[in-house]
């Protein structure tokens, strides 16, 4: 938006744009490589216990000879975009411009494709920095419909996903999230909600309402992720796309009773392709 090589001044232009300098002249800084090496291991620590929090994280740290405090570690947590999954009292409920929705899946049974589809978002290392992962899974047939990864947090990347689940495998009964801001956002919101499916969404910290993608991430994290260093996005882009191939089509299930999941959804949803054709 600001080009540097204009006659026009970066003040000026700032003042047309309405801009802040600040931000214009802002260059982020490199996370710290001993930073990054924390990140990592606190990711191994979260995906272990996922109940735990900072304070019990720096503590497990300093047991394994690396030194970092409460707050340097709850600062790494944000930064990666995790937190301590538990039941937290609920004593008052801070407004927010997010709407959150009921948690529909309790007692459900999940018996068919489309049912019930899920999402989340994972932190991903690489060898000097790291990505965000989001992926859209169905529930019944644990298949991966859609995946994307981002260098931010925001929106964007999750709603690219969604676009593709929906436009190859159609729309689900219900779509299960957690009360993330970019699951409660507006812009989220409304895409599903055209959609017509059923918007569902955990209880606050309630990790285990959206188990099935939790099993998705110690599975990409522990058979891919853990394995490679990464040197940068397209390696990780080329490396996952690889896996979730192998995922989907091959991978055998021992939940799925030793099949994969294309065999179970393209087997469950085979009437539906077989009216559509």
């Amino acid at each position: 938006m600001i080009d540097r090589g204009e006659k026009l001044s970066v003040t000026r232009q700032c003042e047309l744009l309405d801009l802040n300098r600040t931000g214009v002249y802002y260059t982020p800084r490199p996370v710290p490589e001993e930073d990054l090496r924390l990140m990592r291991r606190i990711d191994e620590l979260h995906l272990k216990y996922p109940y735990y929090g900072a304070r019990r994280i720096s503590r497990q740290l300093a047991r394994e000879g690396l030194e970092a405090g409460r707050l340097h570690v709850a600062t790494l947590m944000r930064r990666m975009g995790i937190e301590a999954r538990y039941r937290k009292p609920r004593t008052s409920i801070p407004a927010r411009e997010g709407t959150i929705y009921p948690y529909l899946l309790e007692g459900v049974s999940i018996d068919r494709p489309n049912q019930v589809w899920a999402t989340d978002i994972s932190y991903v290392p690489m060898a000097h920095g790291f990505l965000y992962l989001t992926a859209i899974l169905d529930v019944f047939s644990r298949k991966v419909l859609a995946w994307r990864l981002s260098n931010t947090l925001t929106t964007d990347f999750c709603l690219a996903a969604l676009d593709e689940a929906l436009a190859r495998y159609g729309t689900p009964e219900i779509f299960n999230t957690d009360q993330g801001a970019q699951y409660t956002s507006r812009d989220w919101l409304d895409r599903l909600k055209a959609t017509g499916c059923r918007i569902s969404m955990d209880g606050k910290g309630r990790w285990v309402d959206n188990v099935f993608i939790e099993r998705l991430w110690r599975s990409v994290k522990y058979e891919e992720i853990y394995l490679h260093a990464y040197r940068d996005g397209r390696e990780a882009r080329q490396q996952l796309t690889a896996y979730f191939d192998t995922y989907n089509r091959s991978r055998l299930h021992q939940s799925l009773d030793y099949r994969t999941p294309d065999e179970i959804y393209f087997a469950g949803r085979a009437d539906d392709l077989a009216a559509a054709a």
